[in-house]
């Protein structure tokens, strides 16, 4: 087992969770949760950069 990674187990022994040491994981777990959060927003509508630029440039927060 991997020094500052622990398993929690239910009461049948299943790992159900797990818990790392962030001070020593912190950089992996980050890349972890970015490619969660990204498979998460997969199927979210997408908009172009154009239309993002155009918008941006519209509120005054991008020279055109």
């Amino acid at each position: 087992m991997l020094e500052g990674i622990y398993y929690v187990v239910n009461e049948h022994g299943e790992k159900t969770a797990v818990q790392i040491d962030l001070r020593k994981y912190g950089e992996l777990w980050e890349d972890f949760y970015d490619t969660l959060i990204a498979s998460d927003r997969a199927n979210e509508p997408r908009e172009s950069f154009d239309s993002v630029k155009k918008r941006l440039v519209e509120l005054g927060k991008l020279n055109g």
